[in-house]
């Protein structure tokens, strides 16, 4: 694998942070609550915008430190996925869901590849590899 790689790699995985952690910022700092209620108001269990506020939010930083880097991903995802049947397929591509089609399939190349450099993932591998030598 070479360096070229991990370096996109980590720079896809940064910035998929990033994203998710603002929004899910946003989620909390304009009062959870009233994402809540626009969950319910476009037919989505309320108690959803909590889960999704705090998989944005913690698996924001969670990504960028590179930490559970796959399952944050999956997460990540699972939750591009929803938002496209539920909210911005109508509206069409360019309008409604192009920005999360990007977001999903960045997730998926990061489910599928991980992203080891300067990651906590591989700090903890390799101190279990110490460990076990």
């Amino acid at each position: 694998m070479s360096n070229k790689n991990e370096v996109g790699k980590l720079l896809l995985r940064i910035v998929l942070g990033l994203v998710f952690l603002a929004n899910g910022f946003t989620k909390f700092q304009g009062g959870i609550e009233n994402t809540a209620g626009w969950f319910e108001s476009i037919g989505i269990p309320g108690y959803l915008a909590y889960a999704v506020g705090t998989i944005e939010l913690v698996g924001g930083i969670a990504i960028i430190l590179g930490l559970g880097t796959r399952i944050v991903s999956l997460l990540f995802g699972i939750i591009m996925v929803g938002a496209i049947f539920t909210v911005n397929l109508p509206a069409g591509f360019l309008n409604g869901y192009v920005f999360d089609l990007v977001l999903l399939v960045l997730a998926v190349h990061i489910v599928l590849n991980g992203s080891k450099l300067y990651s906590l993932d591989q700090l903890i591998v390799k101190g279990k590899e110490a460990r076990n030598s």
